[in-house]
């Protein structure tokens, strides 16, 4: 098998990009416009002003009273109070939660980065199929006008008696379904231009730029796999989740201490009449310690819990997709090696078929015999000729498969 793969790559040309064959500014236009992918970087910006929230203080508590019945003092009778409290966490769980908060927002920048790759991917996936169809169309229109020129050769030699009738209907045949294969095709441009082009988020008829052909390339074995693991942004994410997770345990364990809280109240004091008192009517400020008690501890065990549950989900999350883009990967390698040796073996059967064609014409010609094995060898030559194409695209969409499983972009 390697040797057939390297047989292989001494005729093939070109550099391992996976999307070379396709204009940039779809690429751009898609990153650009896609509503996807554009939810997807709301997402991350949105989980930025997670951290400023769960980080700060809580707000300061500040509250008035009014005595309906004045308290009597000895320095007067009091008329109001105000207080005024801060809280201030455990020491570190502020920052924890930060951390947190933080460490969730770069893992949707990951998440983003994925999605981004993923529509590379989905607009090369989109863009071959054009490909293959305008081929098929050339190859058709060839294919109905050969037959219409064999049509005429043998209504002319059925009118010089060299070749029976039967020759006439058996092109006239194979022509009709051609034509008719040619209109479908026609049809099945409309949805997939829609689908191109919605990737790009633009009008579903635009017209699209197609290349006249596709390059294929030469891939060493083994192809990226070093970085499947090292670069991917799912892994990323999931890696970042893991590490949000235990700071969101750190932060719930904190939370399980004492809170701190600072405050200061000021009594109104009013003046007693009738009577001189040193400091008279003086009003009371008062400085204020307090501490909360987290007796009940069985809501902070369960958020302790419940966040060391959630880091070891992410990491059975990340094992399991490391797994499958490993299993990914193979079956995308084997795509490229098995799209290359249909690729190989079209490529050679239409140059016998051309061969074998033109002996079985020129004999036809000389005798009038033989047509229908003329008919049925243009035929194999038309399979073949749309078989490479799309041996070609298979190609082109299994490398951007690749190249969206090892994180390259375009």
């Amino acid at each position: 098998m390697k040797l057939i793969i390297n047989t292989i790559a001494v005729i093939i040309l070109g550099l391992a990009t996976g999307y070379a064959q396709i204009p940039d500014d779809y690429f751009k236009t898609a990153a650009k416009n896609n509503p996807g992918l554009q939810a997807k970087y709301k997402e991350f910006e949105a989980a930025l002003q997670k951290a400023p929230q769960v980080s700060a203080l809580p707000d300061p508590a500040l509250s008035f009273g009014y005595f309906i019945s004045p308290v009597e003092t000895r320095l007067g009778p009091q008329r109001a109070k105000f207080s005024l409290t801060q809280m201030f966490p455990w020491f570190g769980t502020l920052k924890a939660q930060g951390n947190a908060a933080a460490l969730m927002a770069e893992a949707k920048y990951q998440s983003f980065l994925d999605a981004r790759n993923k529509l590379y991917y989905q607009v090369a996936a989109a863009y071959y199929p054009l490909y293959e169809l305008n081929r098929w169309l050339v190859i058709e229109q060839e294919n109905v006008d050969i037959l219409q020129s064999y049509k005429a050769i043998a209504n002319s030699k059925f009118k010089s008696g060299a070749s029976p009738m039967v020759d006439v209907l058996r092109v006239d045949i194979m022509l009709k379904d051609a034509v008719t294969n040619l209109s479908i095709l026609d049809l099945k441009e409309k949805p997939l231009l829609s689908a191109f082009n919605k990737l790009l988020d633009r009008d579903e008829a635009e017209a699209v730029t197609i290349g006249d052909s596709l390059a294929t390339e030469s891939l060493p074995e083994n192809f990226r796999k070093d970085s499947l693991l090292a670069g991917n942004p799912l892994l990323k994410e999931l890696e970042l989740k893991i590490k949000s997770a235990e700071a969101t345990r750190l932060a719930a364990r904190r939370q399980g201490f004492p809170r701190l809280g600072l405050g200061l109240e000021y009594v109104a004091v009013g003046r007693r009449t009738g009577m001189t008192l040193p400091d008279n009517g003086r009003d009371v400020l008062m400085p204020m310690v307090s501490l909360s008690l987290p007796l009940f501890r069985g809501k902070y065990k369960a958020s302790v819990k419940e966040a060391q549950l959630t880091r070891e989900v992410y990491s059975l999350q990340k094992k399991e997709y490391a797994n499958s883009l490993d299993s990914g990967y193979e079956l995308a390698w084997f795509e490229v090696r098995q799209q290359l040796e249909l690729l190989r073996l079209h490529t050679r059967q239409i140059q016998e078929t051309n061969q074998a064609l033109n002996l079985l014409f020129t004999a036809y010609g000389n005798s009038g015999k033989e047509f229908e094995e003329v008919l049925r060898m243009q035929q194999l030559l038309l399979k073949h000729e749309k078989m490479k194409a799309t041996a070609e695209v298979g190609y082109r969409i299994a490398i951007a498969r690749l190249g969206y499983l090892t994180a390259r972009t375009h």
